[in-house]
């Protein structure tokens, strides 16, 4: 595995297997790398010739009283896990590099931006698509990987892709979860033993809600408490959003006729946790 630190020596590498008829297959995280992104990376060495992940803390998605600074790093001990993945290249970028001093544009998906996630972090889709837009430039993948985990930031990547006519595939891959159903997030890394049992709540609430669904329940205002009740009984959340959603426009369902996806985000302490479940619903 090579590792690589300049823009140019990035677009030197890929266009070269480009340029060869190889594919490309990109993985972009922000590193403390777990299994999560590991499966990433496996998918990506599966379908092509060469991989490619990045690992950059992006300043740019994180609001002025979040954890930027403190988000958990540790590149000694990514580098070892990209590597036993299979990765090729290791592209770990410096910020001044990606947003030099006279940088001055972003990229904006309206209307999937604003909702969920967006409503509560302003601007944080607006950072995503814009450092996503700079490495798909970067790289220039033929194929990206992304975990469900993050639903909405995977529905906004999608719908740049199609509106700013990017050649890349986007390749979405299942939530990947702890022994305990928690779903895998650098952020875990910040509970407590108490947090971590309370945060539970998170999937034990989207199975009630499947369950409930399933059962027969078609409206989503009833779904929609039955969660919070649930979570309301775990003294260490407090609850940022529930949501019953249309997979696709991420509009609020009141009446259950197709496929939802149920969102949430949790605070547990002071660590803000997210989670999803897309439930199929028979016509």
């Amino acid at each position: 595995m090579r590792v690589i630190e300049s823009i140019d020596d990035i677009k030197v590498a890929t266009g070269s297997a480009r340029c060869d008829g190889k594919t490309v297959g990109f993985v972009p995280t922000m590193g403390f790398l777990h299994e999560g992104h590991l499966s990433l990376m496996r998918a990506a060495r599966a379908e092509n010739y060469l991989v490619v992940v990045s690992l950059f803390v992006n300043p740019t998605q994180f609001g002025p009283n979040e954890d930027f600074e403190r988000y958990p790093r540790d590149r000694n001990q990514d580098v070892e896990l990209a590597m036993g993945a299979g990765t090729d290249l290791l592209f770990i970028p410096r910020a001044e590099d990606i947003y030099p001093p006279d940088d001055a544009t972003r990229v904006v998906v309206r209307g999937l931006s604003e909702k969920l996630c967006g409503a509560s972090r302003p601007g944080h889709f607006e950072g995503v698509a814009t450092v996503v837009t700079k490495l798909f430039n970067m790289v220039k993948p033929h194929r990206a990987y992304f975990g469900l985990k993050d639903y909405q930031q995977t529905v906004v990547i999608r719908r740049m892709v199609e509106d700013l006519h990017l050649d890349v595939d986007i390749v979405t891959l299942p939530t990947v979860r702890e022994a305990d159903g928690l779903a895998l997030s650098s952020r875990n890394s910040y509970l407590s033993d108490e947090e971590r049992r309370s945060a539970r709540c998170l999937k034990d609430s989207l199975d009630l809600a499947e369950r409930k669904i399933h059962e027969g329940e078609r409206q989503g205002d009833q779904i929609r408490g039955q969660i919070r009740d649930r979570i309301g009984r775990e003294k260490l959340a407090r609850i940022d959003y529930v949501s019953v959603s249309d997979p696709k426009t991420l509009d609020e369902v009141s009446q259950i006729s197709g496929d939802v996806v149920i969102s949430l985000a949790v605070y547990i302490g002071e660590t803000r946790l997210i989670d999803n479940l897309v439930v199929k619903v028979a016509a």
